[in-house]
């Protein structure tokens, strides 16, 4: 039997919400950071607005439902390809179900996942869906993540 391959995933996270007296109380900073990875495009980032953040750029929850989808699409789209199943389009409106305590802490219950998918005429649409339950048995995300995962999900034959 094999072994599982150890690696590591790296992420250069950046504050950059100082507006000059650091954190001397709650309202002198901004809740803004960057993701910088080398090699990659900057990605701009804020806290949920309901804790202070911009409205206007991604959250850490923004990103990890994010992750989530887009590994289960390229899974998706791998196992799709390995059943003979053409896919000429895929986009997902997936969701994070959440709970907030009154002391602020909070954590996700649950995700699910509502892909679109355009599949190529005279695709067995039973056997299309059958491939998301194979994806939580493979997918690095949906194996790491503490919280149930749903699918919903839509086909449209074109």
């Amino acid at each position: 039997m094999a072994m599982a391959e150890a690696h590591d995933f790296t992420a250069k996270v950046v504050w950059t919400g100082n507006r000059g007296e650091g954190t001397s109380h709650y309202h002198a900073y901004d809740r803004t950071w960057e993701v910088r990875t080398p090699g990659k495009p900057a990605i701009a980032c804020s806290n949920d607005p309901r804790l202070g953040g911009d409205p206007a750029l991604h959250n850490p929850e923004d990103m990890l439902i994010s992750a989530l989808s887009a590994c289960h699409m390229l899974w998706y789209l791998h196992l799709a390809s390995d059943a003979g199943i053409t896919v000429l389009a895929y986009d997902d409106d997936a969701v994070g179900h959440g709970e907030s305590e009154p002391s602020g802490a909070g954590r996700f219950t649950g995700a699910t996942l509502r892909p679109r998918i355009t599949v190529a005429e005279g695709t067995d649409l039973a056997k299309a869906d059958a491939i998301h339950h194979e994806i939580g048995k493979v997918c690095f995300i949906a194996r790491s993540v503490a919280f149930p995962v749903t699918y919903k999900a839509r086909y449209v034959v074109g």
